[in-house]
């Protein structure tokens, strides 16, 4: 992060509006140039609102949002009240959410609820659905009642489902309009949304029929009527269905936007390409930090707030490293007779934690993205053996030969090659068969695989390095 406090500011008497220059913020690396972080600085400490005006305000939300999240708290709560009704509160759908809950805190409900009704719905209800239910009834309560009953109906869902991403407002006309009227409809009517790619097809009750293409609409004859070039919608997304299902289904079939509609098949809403992207983006950044053992952790977190996070699988971590050194233990008197078991008894570990985590982590992904089922399940685990056994195989000869000419002995290298085969076999197997069974059990397999697969790997890897070593030198 930039530093961006009194060190930084510009010389007194030079004013930060006649000393930028560009409207590029970013430098070549993706990060924000540190000139400009130097000049809002400057401007915020000054309370230079034409600098802020000129070269602040003008930024897209996505732009603000990472000026946001590269300058002081202190800062970004200064630099919004300066800002005032010319801060896009849009930009908040951009941040972490402990920066946006943060900025949020410290702004008047009148000024939330004001920027909220200039925003797209789904927009306005990832700003509220963060706010304790106070808040939220004091905001919608300052909204126009056709606004405060959608925002209301979209909140009403769970979290992480369709019903919360889609917008509600969209394009809807009834089946026997003809194409003229539906043209002169979207020119005349003010309240329609800015952008839109379909209109859909409703009757009476508001259930769902079908759905046009935009280009179709204009390359139609204007007396044709709209039920005979509808397209029935054949993938209408239910309200309730989790978000990362509803984008699995945009991949799968090419969509730029799709009907949300309720239980009673009533269009509620729409669900565009835009809010799929940031889906996708956050259940990929989620898995990820899953498969660490951290959660849904953010650099905003405080330090405590990251030790709560990690701390419990932590301390499941050091329950079964105990349990690999309870193995150890077991063959003590091997050890203190052969001390080369000491030095290379690491090294079949860390090959077999190493290969269970990558087919735990290909396992997990494709548990993600439901391309590992029960239909192919068999087929895949008999593949990971496979790999499993070849690896064993091939690194198990190399670290045989290393380790029996380190030591002067062809018995060292022998027993650490089958140790090696053995566990390497045992680290793909358990990288697949854990994340399926934890899947099956209903736990999510991105937090809990990567401490059990560690655990057997180290299990496996020891027990039978030292155990092999301990039958071997007793019968040779």
């Amino acid at each position: 992060m930039e530093d961006t406090g009194d060190d930084d500011r510009i010389p007194e008497g030079e004013l930060a509006q006649d000393t930028f220059d560009g409207d590029d913020i970013y430098a070549e690396d993706g990060s924000i140039r540190s000139d400009f972080l130097m000049y809002v600085g400057a401007a915020i400490a000054d309370r230079d609102l034409l600098f802020l005006r000129r070269h602040v305000a003008r930024l897209h939300e996505s732009e603000m949002g990472d000026l946001l999240e590269a300058i002081q708290p202190e800062q970004r709560r200064q630099l919004v009240s300066l800002l005032g009704a010319d801060f896009d509160l849009a930009a908040l759908t951009e941040v972490d959410e402990a920066i946006r809950l943060d900025i949020v805190e410290h702004l008047p409900n009148e000024q939330i609820a004001a920027a909220l009704g200039e925003m797209d719905s789904d927009d306005a209800v990832y700003i509220l659905e963060d706010l304790d239910q106070e808040d939220q009834e004091e905001i919608l309560s300052k909204l126009p009642f056709t606004e405060r009953i959608r925002l209301r109906r979209s909140l009403d869902y769970p979290e992480s489902t369709a019903g919360r991403r889609m917008q509600t407002e969209f394009v809807a006309v009834p089946p026997f309009w003809t194409v003229g009227q539906t043209i002169d409809y979207l020119r005349d009517d003010a309240d329609l949304p800015d952008s839109f790619s379909q209109i859909f097809v409703i009757d009476p009750t508001f259930r769902l029929l079908g759905a046009i293409d935009l280009d179709r609409i204009l390359r139609t004859h204007r007396g044709a009527k709209v039920e005979t070039i509808m397209q029935e919608t054949n993938h209408p997304i239910p309200a309730e269905m989790d978000q990362e299902e509803a984008a699995q289904l945009f991949e799968q079939y090419d969509l730029l936007s799709a009907a949300v509609v309720d239980e009673n098949g009533r269009l509620v809403g729409v669900l565009t390409i835009d809010d799929v992207v940031d889906v996708i983006q956050e259940e990929a950044e989620e898995d990820l930090l899953r498969l660490g053992g951290v959660g849904d952790e953010e650099l905003s977190d405080t330090t405590i707030e990251t030790v709560r996070s990690r701390a419990p699988w932590l301390l499941v971590n050091l329950l079964t490293a105990f349990l690999a050194a309870s193995v150890i233990s077991l063959f003590e008197g091997t050890i203190e007779e052969i001390v080369a078991l000491a030095v290379l008894m690491p090294i079949v570990a860390g090959m077999g934690g190493n290969a269970g985590s990558q087919t735990m982590t290909v396992t997990v992904r494709a548990l993600a993205t439901r391309n590992l089922d029960i239909h192919n399940a068999w087929r895949v685990v008999r593949r990971e053996a496979g790999v499993g056994l070849l690896h064993g195989m091939a690194f198990g000869v190399m670290i045989g030969i290393v380790a029996g000419v380190w030591f002067h002995d062809p018995n060292i290298g022998g027993v650490i090659a089958a140790a090696m085969l053995i566990n390497m076999t045992a680290a793909a197997l358990a990288g697949i068969a854990i994340p399926l069974f934890l899947d099956r059990a209903g736990a999510d397999p991105a937090v809990s695989s990567a401490v059990f697969v560690t655990a057997v790997t180290d299990i496996v890897g020891f027990f039978a390095f030292l155990g092999l070593a301990t039958w071997w030198f007793a019968v040779r």
